[in-house]
């Protein structure tokens, strides 16, 4: 006796569509969780280093993002997908996970949050009377090469770094999240430790953050020669997204048959966020991550509520 796939969340069809536990969140609502978690990240990330004494510092600065990084995907990646960086979403958008037109709207709101919590920063620098200049303050952790690494490192160096260090990044993220993963629920783990490890070695370069609007938003209130190095610290990790994005994508090519490339391609064309149809695959395409064949309607929306249950908690 053969029992049948469980169906009780579908929302793509039936009278039931309207249903808020299926429904796919707004665009309105992925930016607004990116620009929040971004801003964490910035804070977290930014505000560590600057406010610690080192010889008194209870939590090392790379391992503080770290944590930032895997609170922030757990808190909101039920909603956006926990990008939080220009890096990762260029990943996506290579890896065939995310539209270039949503892949644009998430950079800007990442970058608008990451302002927003730098600008925060520096208001309280401001407030400080021991901190005449905050813009000097904030060179202290704003990503630089040659005279403006701590260890006097080059150019071709940190942008090497930089390279290597998004595409391991993105590749675990890419990883970690695939639909065909059993380890899917510790990926914001995963993720944050990656990060917290390749952020340490970073920050004994010359400060390299492997994300783009982390490093815009720290150069914007820095001294003046930030913004003039801050193009090798969106090139170099967009480079390595690229690079991981185009791995995993060949994965996905090498796995689906010929139907899931044109199912998804009549995706890309199906027409606005906010249209059922479309919402319901392009939250498989999305969160389920296509990586693989397009599997049967039933086992898809299987896989995708299992994957909200996790993020809704529901599941460990």
């Amino acid at each position: 006796m053969t029992t049948p796939v469980p169906v009780h969340h579908d929302s793509a069809s039936g009278p039931a569509a309207g249903n808020s536990a299926d429904a796919r969140p707004g665009l309105v609502a992925r930016l607004s969780a990116e620009a929040f978690g971004s801003l964490f990240i910035v804070v977290a990330g930014l505000g560590v280093p600057l406010f610690s004494i080192p010889q008194s510092s209870p939590l090392p600065a790379a391992l503080a993002a770290g944590l930032a990084v895997t609170a922030a995907m757990l808190a909101f990646g039920y909603v956006s997908g926990g990008h939080f960086n220009p890096a990762v979403t260029v990943g996506h958008a290579v890896a065939g996970r995310i539209r270039p037109v949503d892949a644009a709207a998430y950079i800007a709101a990442q970058l608008v949050g990451a302002m927003l919590g730098a600008l925060a920063l520096f208001g309280i620098l401001r407030t400080l009377p021991g901190i005449q200049d905050s813009r000097t303050a904030f060179d202290t952790v704003t990503a630089g090469f040659g005279e403006h690494s701590i260890i006097q490192a080059p150019m071709a160096a940190v942008l090497l770094l930089e390279v290597l260090g998004a595409a391991i990044l993105v590749a675990v993220f890419l990883g970690t999240t695939a639909r065909n993963n059993l380890n899917k629920p510790a990926a914001a783990v995963a993720v944050g430790l990656a990060f917290a490890v390749l952020l340490q070695l970073g920050l004994s370069v010359g400060n390299a953050p492997f994300n783009p609007a982390r490093a815009t938003a720290s150069a914007v209130f820095s001294s003046s020669w930030s913004l003039e190095q801050l193009w090798l610290f969106w090139v170099a990790p967009l480079v390595g997204a690229g690079i991981a994005g185009l791995v995993f994508r060949g994965f996905a090519a090498g796995d689906a048959p010929a139907a899931a490339v044109a199912d998804s391609d009549a995706l890309d064309a199906a027409g606005p966020d906010d249209a059922d149809a479309s919402d319901a695959e392009a939250r498989d395409l999305e969160f389920s991550d296509a990586e693989g064949p397009v599997a049967a309607p039933a086992q898809s929306r299987a896989r995708r509520d299992e994957a909200q249950e996790f993020f809704d908690g529901k599941r460990g």
